[in-house]
């Protein structure tokens, strides 16, 4: 059983092509639960996120995933969702998106024995011309931004 749990290990930590330069950066991905306990819901479908990101790369790069928490208080997919649904496309288009797996392992203090996976969501909306890729982090939070391209969802 060891063994198997090795060897799954070991093969998600290598079908992420960052894993080497994710886990070799300091442990700065860390719960910051002040941030946490200060993100604020729109509703409980969505948070409130207003603020642009003012780096390009923002939630499009395993590098610097949006990192909503959650994990430890069981609500790390529905953080992640809570995020999305904050969304809009750039007219204020409905998004629409399916979570297409986890990859790109990273320092964590609450990853299992210091290591979290992300989870990376495809993302379209009506009229978009391509899927775009957003890595998420459940394990840490930090104060969430709009990814460039996207806008805040009206409610």
């Amino acid at each position: 059983m060891k063994k198997l749990a090795i060897f799954t290990l070991f093969i998600l930590m290598t079908s992420c092509n960052s894993t080497k330069t994710a886990l070799e950066k300091s442990n700065s991905n860390t719960e910051d639960t002040s941030v946490e306990k200060t993100q604020i819901l729109q509703n409980s479908y969505a948070f409130l996120v207003t603020a642009k990101a003012t780096d390009k790369d923002y939630g499009y790069s395993p590098d610097k995933p949006a990192m909503v928490g959650g994990v430890n208080s069981n609500e790390g997919p529905t953080n992640e969702r809570r995020f999305l649904n904050a969304l809009a496309g750039p007219n204020g288009e409905e998004l629409e998106y399916y979570r297409a797996g986890s990859c790109c392992p990273m320092k964590s203090k609450n990853g299992f024995k210091g290591v979290a996976l992300l989870d990376k969501y495809r993302v379209y909306y009506k009229g978009s011309k391509d899927t775009l890729d957003l890595y998420i982090n459940m394990y840490d939070s930090r104060q969430l931004y709009i990814p460039s391209g996207l806008t805040a969802r009206k409610f």
